[in-house]
């Protein structure tokens, strides 16, 4: 079964990105197809994703995660890079 989970982060308020949407089955279909929809990077790791839908919304990803968390960042980052560059054209 799909699982999703949509992460959030503001860093004036937030120490640690946060649980903003999860599902499974339909509901992780319909969160993936949103973030397709805004261009949101999708970044795909099922182990990381078992863990994560255990957390509740809103809360805070627990310090333990922090570096698997960081790979994403730079994984986002690097996409929002690549889609500069593409359209800057």
């Amino acid at each position: 079964m799909r699982k999703a989970v949509a992460l959030g982060y503001d860093p004036e308020r937030d120490r640690a990105p946060r649980v903003l949407a999860k599902g499974t089955g339909r509901l992780a279909e319909r969160i993936i197809a949103i973030a397709k929809r805004y261009n949101v990077p999708i970044y795909e790791d099922s182990t990381l994703i078992d863990i994560l839908v255990r957390l509740d919304y809103y809360e805070e990803i627990p310090e333990e995660l922090y570096k698997m968390i960081a790979e994403i960042l730079i994984f986002v980052y690097t996409k929002d890079i690549e889609y500069g560059k593409r359209y800057a054209k």
